[in-house]
């Protein structure tokens, strides 16, 4: 059976991977470049954090991701947990974060400065949630796409319409960039922070007015700070107003990072759905996965495996 995978964000690349698992025979049309919206993600396999301002089908989807990440890329998921802090202004955030999530416990300073030793004495309260977890994005992406070339997948940057349907099936993974008239297009900006000052060895949500902010520790002393949830489809640099209040967040989580180098800026253009759930959806031999809004890579896993399951059931059914 021959598959071919429309974009090569991580819905991808997770389904090829599923595929190709599968034994289906799969080209990639359209590989890894820095320009989609995976590239600026967090990376984060959070999903009871999510339940705070997402659907409880989020977290039901998205709870065996890091199992699913850790079985394709060993080594790739960090399992640290996510600390959500609030400034002392805003520490009654934290009760109406707690009332909408669950799998977490309450700490307070000892407990925070346990976990954090650089945080020590800065904040009063908390909620740790031990059992997510997060993983570098563009490792990810890049480590996937190799994997799968060098297991056979094939990867195009042009195909002929001709070409295109001569394959069994297509997977439709555009994004954004899908002609769906229901998709919309919610815009993240993010930036990228380096400082040896400090160090965090999991993810720290800062209780924000407008947006959940996250710092996201990563490799040589990098710190991943997003994201806006912008209602617009503009592709245009990261904005004025979203790179203060970013810094502002940054900042009151440590001082340290006000001395921070701002090492690259970004923004991704996240597809959704009105109810901002994803969808896979079959129209004949195209099947599409899409809607994965801010949850690319918590939710692509049990996407993929839905979309390959929809194949390889129809493929059964077949006489």
């Amino acid at each position: 059976m021959d598959v071919l995978v429309r974009g090569a964000g991580v819905a991808g690349l997770a389904v090829a991977h599923e595929l190709m698992s599968r034994g289906a025979r799969v080209t990639v049309l359209d590989p890894l470049t820095s320009g989609r919206a995976s590239w600026y993600a967090g990376g984060m396999l959070a999903p009871y954090c999510e339940r705070e301002s997402a659907e409880q089908r989020v977290v039901e989807l998205g709870l065996r991701a890091a199992d699913w990440w850790e079985a394709v890329l060993p080594g790739s998921v960090i399992r640290n947990g996510t600390l959500v802090l609030a400034p002392a202004r805003d520490v009654k955030e934290l009760d109406r974060f707690g009332s909408r999530t669950s799998g977490y416990e309450a700490v307070e300073e000892e407990a925070i400065a346990a976990l954090e030793p650089d945080l020590a004495g800065r904040f009063r309260k908390g909620l740790f949630f031990d059992g997510e977890a997060h993983l570098d994005p563009r490792h990810v992406l890049i480590s996937l796409a190799a994997r799968l070339a060098a297991a056979g997948v094939l990867f195009e940057t042009d195909l002929s319409q001709s070409d295109s349907a001569s394959f069994d099936w297509i997977m439709d993974c555009t994004g954004y960039s899908t002609a769906d008239e229901d998709i919309r297009g919610v815009r993240g900006e993010m930036l990228i922070l380096r400082t040896p000052d400090i160090s965090l060895s999991r993810p720290v949500r800062v209780i924000h007015p407008r947006f959940p902010v996250y710092v996201v520790p990563r490799d040589d002393n990098t710190f991943m700070v997003g994201a806006t949830m912008i209602e617009s489809d503009s592709h245009g640099p990261i904005t004025a107003r979203s790179m203060m209040e970013l810094l502002n967040a940054a900042y009151s989580l440590h001082p340290a990072f006000g001395e921070a180098e701002i090492i690259e800026t970004g923004a991704g253009i996240r597809p959704a759905y009105p109810d901002n759930l994803p969808r896979v959806a079959r129209e004949g031999k195209t099947i599409s996965i899409n809607g994965l809004y801010r949850h690319g890579f918590l939710l692509a896993p049990a996407m993929a495996m839905q979309a390959a399951d929809m194949i390889f059931e129809t493929r059964s059914e077949t006489p």
